[in-house]
């Protein structure tokens, strides 16, 4: 069957240079965005329930804008002022940048690493004396806790937001010829928002083995995979299997 209409289970990009606009020219197709989840802050009173004191702390490790938006969040309703000698360890140049949000980058003493967890690690590893807070979701994936456990250091971690399933309702009689996830929480959602899914003719597009491996879990079959040696985007995956199937 040939493609026509995607639905990514992201927001709509903020600009107008975005891939999938491309993709949407050029194979004359219809993409739409909608969040199939969202982030929800955690309130102040139940941080402090967690009898968190940032005094505590010389140190932040931020893996997400979620984690950096949501320190200075709790942060302020705590009436912390955060101290210049505080140092972050940003796990990307994209989360370092945003930090810039909050503070005067050139002033503060702020880490970067590569992109993974394992490559901040390595920064980390070399200020072994700092006592370090990483802000999280309820949603942590195994390997930081391990990574951290493993340097020996005093860490802590604190939830600050959580990770809700959005209301699709909206959808349910709403036909996509591809279905477009990125993380096993859009499937779960996909679920609890249509108990009864069937997948019949809709392919499926994950990205991500985490993500391939909640599909099948679920029953349903992956039609196009990314990142993958020939298509490390999931735009450029699309676009290889929307010339095969609208050849047809």
């Amino acid at each position: 069957m040939k493609v026509k209409t995607i639905l990514v289970s992201q927001p709509a990009p903020k600009t107008e240079t975005s891939p999938y606009f491309d993709l949407s020219d050029k194979q004359k197709v219809k993409i739409d965005f909608r969040s199939f989840i969202h982030v929800e802050g955690i309130s102040v009173k139940e941080v402090r329930a967690e009898k968190l004191d940032l005094h505590n702390f010389s140190a932040i490790i931020l893996t997400s804008r979620n984690a950096v938006d949501h320190f200075f969040r709790i942060a302020e309703e705590m009436r912390f002022k955060v101290p210049d000698s505080m140092k972050y360890f940003c796990q990307s140049e994209a989360v370092a940048y945003y930090l810039q949000k909050y503070v005067v980058y050139r002033k503060r003493k702020i880490y970067v690493g590569n992109r993974t967890f394992p490559d901040l690690i390595k920064l980390i590893k070399k200020h072994k004396t700092e006592k370090f807070l990483l802000p999280s979701s309820d949603k942590l994936k195994p390997l930081i806790p391990t990574e951290l456990d493993k340097l020996g250091i005093t860490w802590k971690r604190v939830d600050l937001y959580r990770t809700v399933v959005s209301d699709l309702s909206d959808l349910e009689n709403v036909f996509y010829d591809v279905l477009v996830f990125f993380s096993p929480s859009g499937i779960e959602s996909l679920f609890k928002n249509f108990p009864n899914f069937k997948q019949n003719e809709t392919r499926i597009a994950a990205f991500g083995n985490s993500t391939v491996k909640a599909v099948t879990e679920a029953g349903l079959k992956c039609d196009i995979v990314a990142p993958s040696p020939e298509n490390p985007s999931m735009t450029m995956a699309l676009d290889k299997y929307i010339k095969e199937a609208n050849k047809k």
